[in-house]
């Protein structure tokens, strides 16, 4: 059972709240729908329940608030909108990267695409679907987890009638097999159709909270919708017939050519315009909607009613329930949890492919424009690191997968609707920062090896030789390109966007550098030699003097402007991350 209790979203500025002191309940093995009209406040309640959206209030699923429930995947399934998600991804692999959001194994995607009917479908672009196949897509992500309820904002807007019917058939399976569905919708008619309990809202405050067919009855009515040039001489005349015969009847001028007439039928209008000689364009019978029921006493909840198949149109059956598949059991709550969603997320796009291709492409041409230079150091040379560069290449392609890194995030949400299950702060920066230096690391290696070999090709193997100093020089260039990439992907974490990460990357050679090197080279600077051996003698315990060697060439690393301003560049990023994280938690 769903239990919202008192949800109050926080207002903006001498605005209201959006959502004001809203309580209701949707029971298992029903199908709730959250009707109001739009502005109403249906999404900002679907967010309070689901702690997107500061504010007060409590939510209970099945009795426990979402930020206590061990496996959130399990217990809510969430569409709210469109799928997030890159456009260059495939259906197949955004599947995958939200198996490892929810700690299921990642061939459940293909049962699920079995289920929403996209089984040809996985190779297929996000950004080519069709409005169906992404709604189809985006219940395939919220059943990953196989949850006990599912929150879904209009997800049958703009569908067809048979993709409604299908998309209906599926949430009255997964209610029939016991699970709770809660939907928003805009439509009375449609709501009272679909639904078994109907919660009104407007203004984002309670109006009513009615069984389906109670609804039906209050609220839609039968009418006579009538479109004539002379609709004004049409109404009077019916009003008078009426009075006439003692009947009640209701007429409503909707615009200067359409009426709704409510308590008569379209044989009785019909003969008043042949009397009076009144053309009629339209004469038909509908379903009307009378508004929002009047605020009254909350009716007491009653068992599981009956489908109100008296509402579906003629000749529509009601769907077909769909079956739900077995789900395989969860995988573990570890650390390895955001370091898959972070692999797939990196993997799982073009972009990543291309860009190493440009830079190791672009490497390969500079250093052979480099060697025939002739005068270019080696240590450059195999970096393809011209002057007028403030970076190589590879150094700059490595921020720029860095900041990738948080700006998709951003820009392609796919952890907006998910709440606890891959760490947003402390476990999904550590698996960025990790998979970030991987690339970074491994871009580097590959560079020097292309511009080795191509110099090498071109030029013979004099120009190519290891100089004596390569541990310091390796550990130079890793550190280099994988500051790069930290850095962009704090920046891109701090500022949101990925123009912020890139900023941050070439500012630490534009800006950050030549400050440190006048400070280097101040008459007053000190020199640390003789460091390691000092913390030798003053610490407790004694580590190898192979620690000494490596502490000295990180020392040596960090006396160099270039080290020392990346250094310091991440320590001043890496603070305002952890600033913007608390305060963000703060608001909350």
């Amino acid at each position: 059972m769903l239990q919202a209790i008192g949800l109050t979203s926080t207002p903006h500025r001498d605005r209201p709240p959006e959502v004001d002191d809203l309580t209701f309940e949707a029971r298992p093995g029903l199908i709730t729908a959250l009707l109001g009209a739009p502005g109403s406040g249906k999404t900002t309640a679907l967010r309070l329940m689901l702690e997107l959206e500061p504010g007060r209030g409590v939510t209970y699923f099945r009795g426990r608030p979402l930020h206590k429930v061990a496996h959130p995947a399990r217990e809510v399934g969430t569409l709210l909108g469109d799928v997030p998600g890159h456009p260059a991804r495939t259906v197949r692999g955004q599947l995958r990267l939200m198996c490892a959001v929810a700690g299921v194994p990642a061939a459940r995607a293909e049962e699920m695409l079995h289920v929403v009917g996209l089984d040809g479908l996985g190779d297929q672009r996000l950004g080519a679907l069709s409005l169906g196949m992404d709604r189809r897509l985006g219940l395939a992500a919220a059943l990953l987890g196989d949850p006990h309820t599912l929150l879904l904002d209009e997800p049958a807007e703009g569908l067809s009638p048979r993709e409604n019917s299908w998309l209906y058939g599926l949430l009255r399976g997964h209610a029939q097999h016991g699970g709770t569905v809660l939907c928003t919708f805009a439509d009375p008619k449609e709501a009272a159709r679909v639904a078994d309990r109907v919660v009104t809202i407007d203004g984002g405050r309670l109006v009513a909270d009615q069984d389906a067919r109670e609804f039906a009855r209050t609220r839609l009515r039968p009418r006579v919708a009538v479109a004539t040039p002379h609709a004004a001489r049409l109404g009077s005349l019916v009003t008078r017939e009426a009075r006439a015969a003692r009947r009640s009847v209701e007429v409503v001028a909707e615009d200067g050519s359409h009426l709704s007439v409510y308590g008569t039928t379209c044989a009785e209008v019909g003969e008043t315009a042949f009397r009076h000689g009144i053309l009629v364009h339209r004469l038909t019978e509908e379903v009307g909607d009378t508004g929002p029921t009047p605020p009254g006493p909350r009716p007491a909840p009653a068992g599981a009613p009956a489908e109100p198949t008296e509402l579906l149109p003629p000749h529509t059956s009601a769907p077909t329930p769909h079956p739900r598949p077995p789900i395989t059991p969860a995988l573990p709550r570890t650390p390895l949890r955001p370091l898959r969603y972070e692999l797939r997320r990196l993997l799982g796009v073009r972009t990543t492919y291309l860009l190493a291709g440009a830079v190791l492409v672009g490497s390969v041409a500079l250093a052979v424009v480099l060697g025939r230079a002739g005068h270019t150091p080696l240590p450059h040379l195999a970096a393809a690191w011209p002057e007028l560069l403030p970076l190589p290449p590879a150094a700059f392609g490595a921020g720029v997968l860095g900041a990738l890194a948080f700006g998709e995030e951003y820009r392609y949400p796919a952890l907006a609707a998910d709440r606890g299950t891959v760490p947003r702060r402390l476990g999904l920066l550590l698996a960025k920062l990790a998979v970030s230096a991987g690339a970074a690391l491994l871009l580097a290696v590959l560079t020097v090896a292309l511009d080795a070999q191509a110099l090498r090709l071109v030029y013979g193997g004099d120009l190519v030789r290891i100089p004596p100093d390569w541990p310091s020089l390796a550990a130079s260039w890793a550190g280099l390109t994988v500051g790069c990439a930290w850095a962009g992907l704090l920046a891109a974490g701090i500022f949101r966007a990925t123009t912020a990460g890139l900023a941050a990357v070439l500012a630490v050679p534009v800006a950050v550098v030549p400050l440190v090197q006048k400070a280097l080279a101040a008459p007053q600077a000190r020199s640390v030699a003789g460091l390691p051996a000092r913390l030798r003698d003053v610490a407790w315990l004694r580590w190898p003097h192979l620690l000494d060697n490596g502490l000295a060439a990180a020392l040596h690393l960090l006396a160099r402007p270039q080290g020392a301003a990346l250094a310091l560049s991440l320590c001043v990023l890496l603070c305002a991350y952890v600033l913007t994280s608390l305060r963000a938690r703060a608001r909350w």
